[in-house]
């Protein structure tokens, strides 16, 4: 909903607590009143993150959820993933909050059309709309385990080693970067079209990076469930997230700001 873990643990924080002065003698479906009442809240709070977020320095990014990367076990589904949660960035905070509740957790329309205030069929027009821009959205050919894990490894070697053409081997030629540095972190300002401009802006990073003298300490991982890389270098860290469509990279999302990150191992 939110797309910032410290903004959904207050609101569940918030909601443990009006529980604890609700009359639970009165609540007769336990999870639906609490998917209610969290959904009313993260709904409130989009409005006031949607207009901190148009004075944020740069792209803005979700935070990252970075796990163990395992080629068979994708620990979290596309629910999470950046490449979704930027996709519900472009949604009004009453359309994302209907196709959330509805499609991922399957709450029925006229419990939704309680938490956003419209009826049950406006609700379903609610979530009809953001299903079509999600499916937009979507990977059309997603990878298989084998060929993702063959990707992202490629991507990583190309990367490391400064390889020009191999980057361009594994990146969609309409591939889009978009990096996330907050002001407190160098990163570009607006995203780079283009797997040439991509290649050449990473390749830049790279050589910033050797110029100052610094270790880049990189793993595969899980990002938002999705394949990435984790770099940590002396001054921070960089989260990579990678989404993969017909066996090409077409989408590389940065996270950098330490704000984001400061529950990762290694970050300042």
């Amino acid at each position: 909903m939110l797309g910032s873990l410290a903004e959904a643990e207050d609101i569940v924080q918030e909601a443990w607590l009006r529980l604890g002065r609700a009359d639970r003698a009165a609540i007769e479906d336990l999870r639906a009143w609490l998917t209610t009442v969290v959904g009313r809240l993260a709904l409130d709070a989009l409005g006031s993150a949607r207009a901190r977020r148009e004075s944020y320095v740069g792209e803005w990014l979700p935070e990252p959820l970075v796990e163990e990367y395992e080629e068979d076990n994708p620990t979290l589904d596309e629910a999470v993933s950046t490449a979704l949660l930027v996709v519900l960035e472009r949604l009004s905070p009453a359309e994302r909050t209907a196709f959330l509740l509805h499609d991922v957790f399957e709450l029925p329309f006229d419990k939704v059309g309680e938490v956003v205030g419209r009826s049950p069929a406006a609700v379903r027009q609610l979530a009809a709309r953001a299903r079509a821009h999600v499916e937009e959205g979507k990977p059309r050919f997603p990878a298989d385990a084998e060929e993702e894990q063959r990707i992202v490894i490629a991507f990583a070697l190309a990367w490391q080693e400064g390889d020009h053409e191999a980057l361009l081997d594994v990146l969609d030629p309409e591939a889009v970067l978009r990096a996330d540095g907050g002001g407190k972190a160098n990163a570009a300002g607006k995203p780079l079209l283009g797997a040439d401009r991509i290649a050449r802006a990473l390749l830049g990073l790279r050589r910033a990076a050797l110029r100052r003298g610094q270790v880049r300490a990189g793993r595969l991982a899980r990002v938002n469930g999705a394949p990435g890389v984790v770099i940590v270098e002396a001054d921070g860290a960089s989260v990579v997230s990678l989404t993969i469509d017909a066996g090409r990279i077409v989408a590389v999302d940065i996270v950098r700001n330490p704000d984001k990150l400061r529950g990762l191992d290694g970050a300042s």
